[in-house]
């Protein structure tokens, strides 16, 4: 899974107006990456989700026809395989987490634009803007690593 400050080589160049200021151009670049990835996430989750549920639901079916007990064995074997997955790349959680930052940045643009909130009479409201926006993309990070590193420490790994 990747990190939201990492992977900058994967994120879209986003069409910036020559006179935009570079504070918009960075709230509205990190608006459409944590918006992708929640996106992705949510997609990763429901997919694998529903292949687990018509998995399980599956193997009664099976077992009562009277299917081989190599092919019950395997249908549960996958189930497994699955939350290990759900469980090893948080899916779920990331998807979450990165709806609700998104969510958050839309909110902070909305209020730059309106010179409402905390930009209301603000000598220089695009400074204010890049200090809130990369306040929000670092808390993100930092809570991203802490759940990482939980994973890690759940599944017995070091690293």
């Amino acid at each position: 899974m990747d990190s939201p400050a990492a992977g900058i080589a994967d994120r879209k160049p986003v069409a910036v107006a020559p006179e935009e200021p570079p504070a918009r151009a960075r709230a509205r670049e990190q608006i459409a990456w944590y918006d992708r990835k929640s996106r992705l996430n949510q997609r990763w989750f429901k997919g694998l989700k529903i292949c687990q549920i018509v998995t399980a639901a599956a193997i009664p079916v099976m077992a009562s026809q009277g299917a081989a007990t190599w092919l019950i064995g395997s249908a549960g074997a996958l189930i497994v395989v699955i939350e290990g997955l759900q469980q090893l790349q948080q899916y779920q959680q990331n998807w979450t987490t990165y709806r609700a930052t998104c969510e958050r940045l839309k909110h902070e643009q909305f209020l730059f634009l309106a010179g409402a909130g905390p930009y209301r009479e603000v000598p220089q409201p695009d400074v204010l803007l890049a200090e809130r926006v990369e306040g929000l993309v670092s808390q993100e990070h930092a809570a991203w690593v802490s759940q990482r590193q939980d994973t890690q420490e759940k599944l017995g790994g070091s690293g």
